[in-house]
């Protein structure tokens, strides 16, 4: 990614799907979550929150992406990132943000096991500023440059144990707050889609 000049233009021609595939998938659970982009000027932010720390979820406490489970009310996925966001980070993006595209599914991990759920995430672009209302499931929100992540300079890893074996994961260090597992994945998604594109 190095070579790339990684503005929002060129996110948006990687990202651009003219009929993106938001149906559920039928023998797993479904979710979706939303990759917030924007740029204020000196180049692409995209937006983390630190999951609050909550007995029984299996990412309780860890950095993602706004998002949750599909809900019978909502017609398709994007429905899912645009409620969940709205939920847990108070922030509309049907008036605030466009959607850029998808990035490809990723099937959940929780603590070493696939648990039946894949989850779509989708990129936006935050067109207008907004403030941040967090909820009781959200203990922090914070804006990290994209480019020192896509080229691998905030470049570490986390210690995971599982089944009595220790293991070290490829991992993002956030002035601190480590991003790994899922939301490492979705980012090495998000570089394979802007690299295929000048391959």
């Amino acid at each position: 990614m190095s070579h790339l000049e990684l503005d929002l233009p060129t996110l948006r021609s990687a990202l651009y799907t003219p009929e993106p595939d938001l149906t559920l998938t039928r023998d797993q659970k479904n979710a979706a979550v939303a990759a917030i982009v924007r740029d204020l000027g000196p180049g692409p932010e995209l937006l983390f929150i630190r999951r609050s720390v909550r007995e029984g979820d299996p990412w309780s406490g860890q950095m993602a992406f706004p998002g949750g489970h599909y809900e019978p009310q909502d017609s398709n996925l994007r429905e899912t990132a645009l409620r969940e966001t709205s939920e847990e980070i108070g922030l509309d993006l049907r008036r605030s943000a466009e959607l850029l595209g998808p990035l490809p599914r990723v099937p959940a991990v929780a603590r070493g096991r696939q648990v039946g759920l894949t989850i779509l995430p989708l990129v936006f672009e935050l067109k207008r500023s907004a403030p941040l209302h967090l909820s009781g499931e959200v203990d922090e929100a914070l804006w990290a440059p994209l480019r020192p992540l896509l080229r691998g300079e905030r470049a570490t890893t986390h210690p995971f144990e599982f089944a009595g074996t220790h293991y070290s994961m490829p991992a993002h260090d956030i002035d601190g707050r480590i991003v790994w597992g899922l939301t490492y994945r979705m980012l090495e998604t998000l570089q394979e889609q802007l690299a295929s594109r000048w391959r």
